[in-house]
């Protein structure tokens, strides 16, 4: 493994992010949303998670800013990086394809949204948070450097924390005691754990 090799893991994370996005966003547009939890709090925290893991690598990619916070490169750790990276693209794609037309960027319900409990949500309710979690995670693997490698994992966590409350008062205000079931056998992003 070697420095370029790692940066080249990072942008092929963010690209196949991009490409497994992609329909699933231009299906949303087509879908109308019926309530949404959207407003400054959230842009804010999205704002935030966009910093942590795309801004920051991407100026540390370009121009190797801040200097002054690279550490040495170690192989064994972007090595461990790029299979953190195979993860969450695995685990991106998984979540998109159980939730098909449900998808929303944002806390948003659609027309006709139904509450999702199969594939890899029947062991997760936020599989798609758990991706974004090991994308951090690879992100401080392959990036050497104390600014840009963990920006990801304050980014994205100042989100999670932020909003995941949230997601799942409005998930239970829209499918009540369904929901309530479904929370009691699953966890929000570790198998058994949290």
């Amino acid at each position: 493994m070697t420095p370029f090799l790692a940066k080249a893991a990072w942008l092929l994370l963010a690209g196949g992010w991009i490409v497994i996005r992609y329909p699933y966003a231009r299906r949303a547009r087509r879908t109308p949303v019926a309530s949404s939890r959207r407003g400054l709090r959230e842009r804010l925290l999205m704002a935030v998670s966009f910093t942590g893991l795309g801004l920051l690598p991407v100026v540390y990619l370009v121009t190797g800013a801040p200097r002054f916070a690279d550490y040495p490169f170690q192989p064994v750790q972007a090595a461990l990086g790029v299979l953190v990276v195979a993860a969450a693209l695995v685990m991106f794609r998984l979540s998109h394809k159980a939730l098909g037309r449900n998808w929303s960027i944002s806390l948003d319900v659609r027309d006709r949204h139904s509450l999702v409990t199969a594939g890899i949500y029947q062991h997760l309710r936020h599989p798609m948070y758990t991706a974004f979690w090991l994308w951090a995670v690879a992100q401080a693997l392959l990036l050497p450097n104390w600014v840009a490698g963990p920006a990801g994992l304050i980014g994205f966590g100042v989100l999670f924390f932020g909003r995941v409350g949230d997601e799942e008062r409005m998930m239970l205000d829209t499918f009540g005691d369904q929901y309530r079931v479904y929370m009691a056998r699953t966890r929000r992003i570790i198998p058994l754990l949290y």
